[in-house]
């Protein structure tokens, strides 16, 4: 049989494939045969363009980091919302794909997050923010966005937009009448809260 014209695969039609897969069924379905059946291939033609399946879980973080919108405003004389917009991104992105999450773990995306990261800190410069303070808050950020992110994902999908979901007034009053009190009402909110508190804090 001749070979066909162009190749039945390319790069971005496995990771697309092997995306699906992960957030329908979970990271576990995701295996080299089973990419290869929904693909309609055999399985050795995924290492005509990946090594192994590590190979493909990296370009799977890559992706999903890839989702992030950089925001398009830049003022200098508000760069926290810059910042505080970005990670709101990020972790929209991770929660996508929740059960992708615990790739991001395992395969950070280096490469992509420092280039972002270069520009970020050419934004502090321009910002006025003291060059020994933007190691705190570029490390700062990415602990703080990925932690957050992972811990939502890792929650049972019922509970993700809810704060403290499984307390119990009667024997954890004190937490009761905090989260009574709380004035950001959804879990992206105080999250975002939380990245203004301590970017106001690192500054």
């Amino acid at each position: 049989m001749p070979r066909p014209a162009r190749p039945l695969l390319d790069r971005s039609l496995v990771i697309k494939a092997a995306i699906e897969i992960i957030d329908s069924e979970g990271l576990a379905a995701c295996s080299m045969p089973r990419l290869a059946r929904v693909l309609g291939v055999k399985a050795p033609s995924l290492y005509y363009h990946f090594d192994d399946r590590a190979d493909i879980m990296a370009e799977v973080s890559r992706a999903i980091v890839a989702e992030t919108v950089m925001p398009r405003k830049r003022d200098a004389n508000d760069w926290i919302e810059w910042f505080v917009v970005q990670a709101v991104s990020f972790r929209r992105a991770v929660l996508r794909h929740p059960n992708a999450a615990p790739i991001l773990l395992e395969h950070v995306p280096r490469e992509v997050f420092n280039g972002r990261y270069e520009a970020a800190a050419a934004f502090l410069v321009e910002a006025g923010v003291p060059v020994e303070k933007h190691v705190l808050i570029l490390d700062g950020i990415e602990h703080l966005t990925l932690g957050a992110g992972l811990v939502q994902a890792m929650k049972d999908p019922t509970a993700r937009k809810r704060i403290f979901p499984n307390l119990n007034p009667a024997t954890e009053p004190a937490l009761a009448a905090a989260v009574g009190a709380n004035p950001w009402d959804t879990s992206e909110r105080l999250f975002a809260e939380a990245v203004r508190s301590f970017l106001r804090g690192a500054a």
